[in-house]
């Protein structure tokens, strides 16, 4: 019997304009699918001139300039038709899909179907069950007493994978779907027990659990912290006239 973290996984990540996912846009974006655990990865990039200046602070993580994307960079409505459309075929197709820090990720992407699709993520997904496997959720879960940080290259030294460019989209997709195998094998008394849509389904309230933890520990003796408990994705903010 092959277990969810030796079969087919595809993995999403993209780097930004910043780390506001209702604001800021996608400057680049990967899509990494593997068939099987050591199988050869097939890779899907894409670069976009996101329509707004890349802040030089965001340049300095991902190394993507201004200059760049206004270059070589794509527009982001037929990127973002792309991707749309490449998600839903793995979803459809039964693919788990590994995004590190979906809410952030998947928000964003939300944000831009609407933004340059009149769309969203729903309506791409709609009839493509989506199913998330978070590598910084499971670890959370998977072993929460482990004193650290939880970013993807800290993962990564811990499980044993390597990550080649970090803060590279495709990169970071690669590593994160080690990291989700890795982390499948060592909790195995745990995953093999369950299936990735089982998974999905108990990542939203293992997360949850976990955000609560974060801003009761940040809180503690100081100003009120928010942390949005909601997985795998934010909700649409109501627009106020």
């Amino acid at each position: 019997m092959t277990h969810w973290y030796e079969g087919p996984l595809a993995a999403f990540d993209i780097e930004t304009t910043g780390t506001d996912a209702e604001e800021d846009r996608i400057v680049s974006a990967a899509l990494v699918v593997q068939d099987i655990s050591g199988a050869r990865a097939r890779v899907t990039r894409w670069l976009v001139n996101p329509g707004i200046p890349v802040p030089p602070g965001a340049t300095e993580v991902h190394g993507l300039t201004d200059a760049l994307v206004q270059r070589s960079g794509r527009w982001p409505a037929p990127v973002i038709e792309e991707v749309g459309r490449g998600l839903a075929e793995h979803c459809m197709a039964g693919r788990p899909l590994v995004v590190m820090n979906a809410p952030f990720g998947l928000t964003l992407l939300d944000r831009e179907m609407r933004r340059h699709r009149s769309s969203s993520l729903a309506r791409y997904l709609e009839n493509a069950p989506l199913c998330v496997l978070d590598p910084s959720v499971l670890d959370r879960h998977l072993d929460p007493v482990r004193k650290g940080r939880r970013r993807l290259i800290d993962l990564c030294s811990l499980y044993g994978v390597v990550l080649d460019g970090s803060h590279d989209a495709a990169a970071d997709a690669a590593a994160a779907l080690e990291v989700v195998r890795s982390l499948g094998r060592r909790f195995a008394t745990t995953t093999q027990q369950l299936t990735a849509a089982q998974l999905h389904a108990r990542q939203a309230g293992w997360h949850a659990a976990q955000s609560r933890g974060r801003q009761e520990w940040f809180t503690r003796g100081g100003p009120r912290v928010s942390s949005d408990p909601t997985w795998p994705m934010r909700p649409q903010m109501p627009v106020v006239a």
